[in-house]
């Protein structure tokens, strides 16, 4: 259960392009983060741009040759895989410089560090500089090099063969890389894809209990965690890493859950976290000894990690110590972070700018799911002006989120022209109200093409054509976004989890938990209001289990904020508040 890397924090995935280099960026400062694998012509274009400024050689991989999207994403992780190895020998080599990189590397790190406290210690003696490099050669290690599989991004791409589809190749791609790092599964389970990874030697243990190719599910709560850590022990994959992730105050599609706070799902983890290690490993040995395969003879290294709205080095350090977690991924803050993450200056300057009232749950996702957005985002803007002058829809260049096979022919996006188009043809023929026809008019033409808005900021910011992707862009921060409103350097944000330096001006901002709180309690005004009445049955089962959930989550909270002094901005009266919000919706 041990963290073997250098920092207490990581950068997750955010969206298909604002990680999408950022390895290359700060993984030899020790710092993890996570590439997304949905885009591979995204990701050959960088290849190429990243060959060019490295002159390093290059092979155009097009879409004729076969097995190409997973050919596509083995190529550009190795030549990152390459890039970072070669920026972290530079970092090794640069100790006797002043204002070094590995001054840097050394600064950045915590200040409890171990490995900062004894290179400081190497720093300030007179040790011998052969002793001194071969110490750095074995303690100073680059940030992961992660990747993220949306399950449910699974397009068909072969009717006969499964293995072709869009999740599946790009699992293939990450497995028969050169990294030795860890896939991100989120968005739920995909039984196929599952049973898939066992098909790649990289992602079963040695008799040491190491693991080449890590797997690391993202999770709502512990429930889920427990079901999936089984079906993929059962099948003889050990998951490395559960990663928590806030069901609404979070960045991205935001997947909610019935009222379950992220505070009680922590402390279930925590309460629980020998259990669900235990009862995996146990399916994991029966397994592996039924495949005649190398049993390990530790349990593997389980960590526990969480994301979702964190905004200070109290709330981080909160985290990490009284739930006892390996990591904490920071996103949000890091897109005004342009050291860090692939994000053009005109976004910035909007991120910069968003206010609570910007930042929105919205409904432009065509996988139908709430996303996180920000009033006036380019891509948004140029779908308004689209629907204004009678032409909605996206043109559909990518294709990534054609999943609806409604009609006839090939699965299409629900953001495309072709798809609106037969729908808004539909309603046209249907005798309803003004007012109902306006409505159903809108729930039609308010998708956006995100699948490329995603990733044309990354272009951009990398001065690449953006011909086929047009310049709009698509972006998807957390509401934590409202409480940075500056572009900084990757040392003072650093710095910032760190509790080192402070870069928010707000005072009256609430802390992560209450926020999340607020947020579920306006879901679930929101669902109530949009519910039929008389409600039925299951409505009422589901209206009174999410009430209950959060009264329980008030609960917790109060026992928990009067146990912590002052190690969390918090009022208590906020809580009283919300109970009441909660009382007054009557099922």
């Amino acid at each position: 259960m041990q963290n073997n890397s250098p920092h207490s924090f990581h950068i997750p995935v955010m969206g298909t392009g604002y990680t999408i280099d950022s390895p290359v960026r700060v993984a030899q400062y020790g710092i993890s983060s996570v590439i997304s694998l949905v885009d591979d012509i995204l990701i050959e274009k960088m290849r190429k741009f990243y060959s060019d400024k490295f002159e390093m050689p290059f092979q155009e991989i097009s879409a004729k040759v076969e097995d190409f999207r997973a050919k596509r994403i083995t190529s550009y992780l190795n030549m990152v895989d390459d890039i970072v190895n070669e920026k972290l020998n530079e970092v090794k080599q640069s100790f006797e410089e002043t204002g070094s990189e590995l001054e840097k590397y050394i600064n950045m790190l915590p200040d409890l560090s171990a490995i900062k406290d004894k290179f400081n210690k190497f720093i300030k003696g007179s040790g011998n500089k052969d002793n001194i490099k071969q110490w750095i050669n074995e303690n100073i290690t680059g940030g992961s090099i992660d990747v993220n599989i949306m399950t449910k991004l699974d397009k068909q791409n072969n009717i006969s063969d499964t293995e072709m589809n869009d999740a599946h190749a790009a699992l293939r791609g990450f497995a028969n890389s050169n990294l030795s790092s860890s896939v991100v599964l989120s968005a739920g389970m995909n039984p196929s894809l599952y049973a898939y990874i066992a098909g790649f030697s990289d992602f079963y243990p040695d008799k040491n209990g190491e693991i080449k190719k890590k797997v690391t599910l993202k999770v709502s709560d512990y429930r889920s965690a427990l079901i999936q850590g089984k079906y993929l022990a059962k099948r003889g994959i050990w998951v490395s890493e559960y990663r928590v992730e806030s069901g609404l105050n979070c960045g991205g599609h935001a997947f909610a859950s019935e009222g379950y706070l992220i505070g009680p799902i922590l402390q279930e983890f925590k309460d629980n976290r020998e259990e669900l290690v235990e009862s995996t490993y146990k399916l994991l040995v029966d397994t592996l000894k039924e495949k005649n395969l190398e049993v390990p003879t530790r349990i593997p290294d389980v960590n526990l990690s969480a994301q979702g709205g964190v905004g200070t080095s109290a709330e981080h350090s909160f985290l990490i110590d009284n739930y006892k977690l390996n990591s904490v991924g920071w996103g949000s803050p890091f897109l005004l972070v342009p050291e860090a993450s692939a994000i053009d200056a005109e976004t910035i300057e909007l991120l910069k700018a968003a206010k609570e009232e910007d930042l929105y749950t919205s409904d432009v996702s065509p996988l139908g799911v709430p996303f996180n957005n920000v009033k006036n985002n380019t891509k948004d803007n140029d779908r308004d002006r689209r629907i204004a002058n009678g032409k909605p829809g996206s043109a559909c260049p990518k294709r990534y989120l054609a999943l609806n096979a409604e009609y006839e022919g090939d699965t299409l996006c629900t953001a495309s022209r072709k798809y609106q188009k037969q729908k808004i043809d539909e309603l046209d023929q249907m005798d309803i109200s003004e007012e109902e026809y306006k409505k159903r008019y809108n729930n039609i033409t308010v998708k956006s093409c995100i699948c490329v808005g995603l990733g044309t900021s990354s272009l951009i910011a990398n001065n690449l054509d953006t011909k086929v992707e047009g310049k709009e862009v698509s972006v998807c921060p957390g509401p934590n976004m409202a409480y940075f409103n500056k572009e900084v350097k990757l040392t003072r944000m650093v710095d910032h989890i760190y509790g080192r330096d402070n870069i928010i001006d707000y005072n009256d901002r609430p802390n992560m938990f209450v926020k999340e709180l607020s947020m579920y309690v306006n879901h679930l005004k929101k669902k109530f209001s949009e519910a039929t009445l008389p409600l039925n049955r299951k409505d009422i089962k589901y209206f009174n289990s999410f009430k209950s959930n959060l009264l329980q989550g008030i609960d917790y909270y109060k026992n928990m904020f009067s146990n912590v002094g002052d190690k969390l901005s918090y009022n208590l009266d906020d809580l009283d508040i919300f109970r009441n919000e909660i009382d007054k919706i009557s099922v």
